[in-house]
């Protein structure tokens, strides 16, 4: 059996951070993640920078493409790389979550906004079962 419990706080986080990054106040989006990663793994934060600033013209170009898949891809990995550094300090959980909501979601469209809302998902599967997660639209293909 396998269970995947992702903190809410975090998947806002990741949400908030990839989507301001294609708003004029990515600047402090950008200084809001890295102030997390100084407190936690400071020799990490100089080069998490410059990653949130290639983020930041991926993010551009997939909007610009219309490419969807390409943006969530880019918010996974930043959920799963703030997942870690929860896991690393639990204590961490109130200063992301004051960064979303003074710094990220401050900066974002009403519409975007609601996308990070807190989001709970839980799932557990035994056997050959599937499992199919989706915070919006899901396609399935196949079997």
């Amino acid at each position: 059996m396998r269970e995947v419990n992702v903190d809410p706080i975090v998947l806002a986080a990741g949400t908030a951070l990839v989507t301001a990054m294609a708003t004029d106040a990515w600047q402090s989006a950008r200084d809001g993640a890295v102030a997390l990663w100084r407190k936690v793994r400071p020799e990490q934060a100089d080069v998490v920078e410059a990653e949130l600033a290639e983020v930041r013209k991926q993010v551009l170009e997939a909007r610009g493409d219309n490419d969807a898949d390409t943006e969530q891809a880019l918010v996974g990995s930043w959920q799963v790389r703030l997942q870690q550094l929860l896991r690393a300090d639990p204590s961490l959980a109130q200063e992301i979550k004051r960064v979303v909501d003074e710094v990220l979601t401050p900066a974002l469209e009403p519409a975007d906004q609601e996308r990070v809302g807190s989001l709970t998902m839980k799932a557990t599967a035994s056997g050959h079962g599937r499992i199919y997660q989706a915070g919006r639209d899901q396609t399935i293909h196949g079997r």
